[in-house]
């Protein structure tokens, strides 16, 4: 078994030397290698292959299926990149910035393309690959558009944000251990526990981020306070302390979203505060925590071949607070 640390190295070596764009044209290819070259955390694809490992050493197949979701997932985020008029990604200039707009779309679409074509190796499960993949794929799409929907409504509720976080974030890393799961011969069971842990990982993952965004202790996290409040994104804590609030409370909230002094960043954290918005948030991330951690339980392999995979959820769901 290799630990997480172990499989980012041994997917960094082979994803940077064998990446698939040719030289020409350089108009297209060379925005695709200035994303990939700027690194990210390779999460996704090293769930795969310890997916892959829990049943077996870890297959050629495998290799191919992480790099389509590597490639898969950094289309997403030259796209999303675009859609959120973001000017930096991983500290430097998103593609859109630096290249043109045009480059931006065309360098996105060439990437799932490409995702494909990597995927097209696989040997092992093709068809239900596929299938899954696609579904997911859907998914991440429909959930980017619900995300963008939101930013223009005022009664979005809790269910349909929780919703719009498993699509854009979560199923993606579900899809990727299960990938790993049936490429390794895993039984349906096994593999379907297995996404639901990546599933409801994901989820807490992704509400913990709205804690530490208005929470967390910004030295340890290297970033200001409120970055969400600032940008009045709708957030689980905004949603919940919205559904709390008492009139007085709503009045305050609303008259916040519409104000952008000195003072907004405190006043929105003491009104998640008062109306126990912060709490529930807090108890949202255990109850998310602890259905991924049942559903690796119940995956029917030695308890010591889930040992990485322990760990590493463990480490991304204590990060400082």
């Amino acid at each position: 078994m290799h630990s997480f640390k172990e499989l980012i190295e041994r997917f960094e070596e082979r994803f940077t030397t064998t990446l698939p764009f040719p030289q020409k044209p350089a108009t297209l290819y060379e925005p695709c290698r200035y994303l990939l070259q700027l690194g990210g955390k390779r999460i996704r694809p090293v769930l795969c292959l310890m997916g892959n490992e829990l049943f077996g050493d870890i297959n050629e197949d495998a290799w191919h299926a992480a790099m389509g979701i590597e490639l898969f997932h950094n289309f997403t985020l030259v796209h999303d990149d675009i859609m959120d008029k973001a000017p930096l990604r991983r500290g430097n200039p998103t593609i859109h910035e630096k290249y043109g707009l045009t480059a931006g779309i065309l360098c996105g679409d060439v990437m799932s393309i490409y995702s494909y074509d990597r995927l097209a190796n696989i040997k092992t499960s093709l068809p239900q690959i596929l299938h899954l993949f696609n579904k997911t794929a859907i998914e991440v799409c429909e959930g980017q558009q619900l995300d963008m929907d939101y930013e223009q409504r005022d009664d979005v509720r809790i269910e349909e944000y929780l919703q719009m976080i498993t699509f854009k974030t979560s199923v993606l890393l579900a899809c990727s251990l299960k990938m790993g799961a049936l490429i390794g011969g895993a039984t349906e069971g096994n593999a379907a526990k297995l996404y639901e842990f990546g599933k409801n990982l994901g989820i807490a993952f992704q509400l913990q981020d709205d804690y530490l965004d208005a929470f967390g202790d910004t030295g340890k996290l290297g970033k200001q306070n409120g970055g969400d409040i600032i940008a009045n994104k709708k957030t689980y804590l905004l949603l919940k302390a919205r559904e709390n609030a008492s009139e007085a409370q709503a009045n305050h909230i609303k008259d916040w979203l519409q104000r952008d002094d000195a003072g907004k960043v405190n006043a929105m954290l003491q009104l998640f505060t008062d109306t126990g918005a912060d709490k529930v948030c807090r108890e949202a991330v255990e109850a998310y925590s602890q259905k991924a951690f049942a559903c690796l339980e119940e995956v029917a392999v030695l308890s010591k071949r889930k040992s990485p995979l322990l760990e590493l959820a463990t480490y991304l769901l204590q990060r400082d607070k």
